[in-house]
C-alpha cells in the first residue's frame, strides 16, 4: 500500500471515529484498533491525533474554499451560484460525511496557525456567500430579506446535512440532489 493511500484510510478511519466519540474522547490507539494494526505502527505513518485533524479539516475547508472562489468568480446569475454552493455541500456530504461532521464539530481543536488558517477560510468562505446573496437581492433574482438571515438559514442546514445522510432511507444521494436545492431556493408554500 502506497504512503499517501495509508494516509487517507487512516484519515478516513478518524474522521469516522471523531463523528461517532469526537474528538477529544478518540485516542491513537482507538484509531489503530480500528485499522488493525498496533499502535505503533500508526506513528509510521502519522505524527499524532492532531495532524490527523488537521489533514481532515484543513483538506475539506480547501475543497470548500476553492470551489466556492470559482463560483464566485463565475458569470452565473446569483440564483444559478446559490445553486451550485448548494451542490457543492450535497456532493462533499454525500462524498464524505465524517469529514464534514469532522469540520463542524472539532475545529475548535486545531492549534495556532492550523486554527488562523481555517477561520481565515471560514470567514472568506461565508463573505463569498454574503456577496452572492447581496447580489441577486441588488438584482432582484432573491426577494429582498435580511442577507444575514439567508445566509444564516443556508449555511445553517446546508452544514448539517451529513446528521441526515445515511440514516434514514428516504434521505439518500437522490434525495438530497433533486430535493435540497427546490427547497431552500423555492421554499415550500404552493
Amino acid at each position: 500500500m502506497k504512503i499517501y493511500d495509508r494516509k487517507l484510510e487512516i484519515t478516513n478511519c478518524a474522521a469516522k471515529l471523531f463523528k461517532e466519540k469526537g474528538y477529544s474522547a478518540v485516542t491513537m490507539r482507538d484509531i489503530a484498533q480500528a485499522l488493525d494494526i498496533k499502535a505503533a505502527s500508526l506513528y509510521n505513518h502519522i505524527k499524532s491525533k492532531q495532524e490527523i485533524l488537521v489533514l481532515i479539516i484543513i483538506n475539506i475547508a480547501e475543497e470548500f474554499t476553492s470551489v466556492m472562489n470559482e463560483i464566485v468568480i463565475s458569470d452565473s446569475t446569483s440564483v444559478d451560484k446559490i445553486q451550485k454552493v448548494i451542490e457543492l455541500h450535497i456532493n462533499i456530504t454525500i462524498k464524505n460525511s465524517h469529514a464534514l461532521a469532522c469540520l463542524n464539530n472539532d475545529w475548535m481543536h486545531l492549534t495556532d496557525n492550523e486554527l488562523i488558517y481555517f477561520v481565515k477560510m471560514r470567514e472568506e468562505y461565508e463573505e463569498n456567500f454574503r456577496k452572492i446573496i447581496k447580489t441577486g437581492i441588488d438584482n432582484n433574482e432573491i426577494k429582498n430579506v435580511d442577507a444575514e438571515i439567508i445566509v444564516f438559514s443556508l449555511l445553517s442546514t446546508l452544514r448539517t446535512l451529513y446528521l441526515w445522510f445515511g440514516r434514514k432511507k428516504a434521505f439518500s444521494e437522490t434525495s438530497l440532489k433533486n430535493n435540497v436545492a427546490k427547497v431552500l431556493l423555492k421554499g415550500i408554500v404552493n
